[in-house]
């Protein structure tokens, strides 16, 4: 009786392990399945970027400064004032300034004047000489003209010899055309036959008069008034020769090309001397900064006005060799500014340098980006993080980064299966600051990717899970 009470108790110890097991095994495979942090694999747009820091600068800035001492007699500008090129901005007072620059206008004038006649010397002997030579020419035209149309000139032997036989060529031409014509005469004036022959007629006979033309031509000679015609236009062109040979003359030696570089050069001086006291905006753009006012004594080189040109807002960026390859122009960019907060602006790339720039061991190149919809916040000399879209692959397969691992020098992602994590070598593309272009695996959109996974197989089952 013991006996089967003892079996009775194992058989109970049996069953309740077997199932106690089963649940342990089931608690502990939901306990590694809800372990696991997982983001379903993707399709989607793929941003490649390469990142920068870079400080905004005008297109153009000058900071410009006087070019004589002086006081200040009027400034013309304020900041915010938009200026064009050649604008006089300031200038000093006149009583202030020195002999040599007052005397600067009268010696402007003079330098002028002399080196205007000088000019008018030269202009004028460039225009006798070329009135020269278009007399000559026309000479020579009115002389071949004349004789070629006086009797036996106005063709050779040969010329009238090879006329006639084209004449006579011609007249056959045209008794063919006649034979046939005649002999469709009678069929009715609509008929294609007879409106071709007659076309071929007339033909013929155009073509005669024009050779016939010709050996008159070669053969004739002027009448009473073409002569006369002939004779006139000979005589004007030789007394128009006579005309600007004698121009000529009296020009042609000219002013000495040494004295005109010095008068030129005088009036250069003339008109830098004139400058002196002003300043003038080289180039159109807004004003940045007016450090000087009227009554202010200033010297030579005293700082003054700053103008900048505000049309383009750039920002220049160092980008190290490895990513330079990936860098071109009007590639894409996005910029953001500690000094603006919650705004994102974008640009393009418009110039990449060609050589780079080493400093401590590392080389850069420097690329300019240029800012599209830039705002009057946006000033001169803020720090810009810049953002460059190297690249863009549409519908692409993604993986997240943090979530691939390197095995034995395959890149790999785990997957769930059936409750259970499983390695998929993968090959991949581009990449972004997130997620990475998955180009070859067995990997499909929706396959749950886990993001923590484990660090050691068990080589009897499954992977011992050590992060949480």
């Amino acid at each position: 009786m013991k006996r089967w009470i003892y079996v009775g108790v194992a058989a109970v110890i049996v069953v309740a392990g077997f199932f106690g097991f089963r649940a342990f095994q089931s608690a502990r495979r939901a306990a590694e399945s809800t372990a696991w942090q997982t983001v379903p694999a993707a399709t989607g747009e793929l941003v490649s970027t390469v990142g920068a820091t870079g400080t905004v600068r005008a297109n153009q800035y000058s900071l410009l400064a006087f070019k004589t001492g002086g006081n200040v007699g009027w400034v013309n500008v304020q900041v915010g004032d938009q200026v064009s090129a050649g604008e006089v901005l300031a200038e000093l007072s006149p009583s202030s300034l020195s002999a040599q620059v007052i005397l600067a206008q009268a010696d402007l004038v003079e330098a002028q004047r002399a080196l205007e006649d000088l000019r008018t010397s030269d202009a004028a002997r460039a225009a006798s000489q070329l009135a020269l030579a278009q007399a000559r020419q026309a000479y020579d035209k009115a002389q071949r003209r004349y004789v070629t149309q006086q009797k036996g000139n106005r063709g050779t032997q040969e010329t009238i010899n090879a006329t006639e036989a084209d004449l006579a060529y011609a007249e056959s031409q045209v008794d063919a055309a006649q034979d046939a014509a005649n002999r469709v005469s009678n069929r009715a004036e609509d008929d294609p036959d007879r409106t071709a022959a007659e076309k071929a007629l007339y033909d013929a006979r155009h073509a005669r008069d024009v050779v016939q033309a010709s050996l008159n031509w070669y053969t004739g000679q002027p009448t009473a008034i073409d002569q006369q015609i002939l004779d006139a236009e000979l005589a004007s062109a030789e007394a128009a020769v006579k005309d600007a040979e004698r121009e000529w003359e009296r020009l042609k030696d000219g002013p000495d090309p040494n004295d005109i570089a010095a008068a030129e050069a005088r009036v250069l001086a003339a008109q830098a001397n004139l400058e002196l006291p002003r300043i003038s905006a080289p180039f159109s753009g807004t004003i940045t900064s007016v450090q000087v006012k009227p009554g202010d004594g200033v010297s030579l080189g005293t700082l003054a006005i700053g103008v900048a040109d505000l049309s383009r807002m750039l920002v220049d960026v160092q980008i190290s060799e490895v990513d330079i390859d990936q860098i071109g122009l009007g590639q894409e960019a996005t910029l953001s500014f500690d000094a603006i907060l919650g705004r994102e602006y974008h640009g393009q790339v418009t110039e990449v340098d060609l050589v780079g720039v080493s400093e401590q061991g590392v080389v850069s190149f420097k690329v300019t980006v240029e800012l599209s919809d830039a705002e009057e916040s946006i000033k001169q000399g803020l720090t810009a993080a810049v953002n460059i879209v190297a690249n863009k692959v549409e519908d692409a397969l993604l993986v997240p980064n943090r979530a691939v691992r390197v095995v034995n020098g395959q890149r790999v992602v785990y997957i769930l299966r059936q409750g259970q994590p499983v390695a998929v070598e993968i090959e991949l593309g581009g990449s972004s600051d997130l997620d990475s272009q998955v180009l070859s695996g067995d990997l499909k959109a929706g396959d749950p990717i886990i993001l923590n996974p484990p660090l050691v197989f068990d080589q009897n089952g499954p992977p011992a899970f050590f992060r949480q």
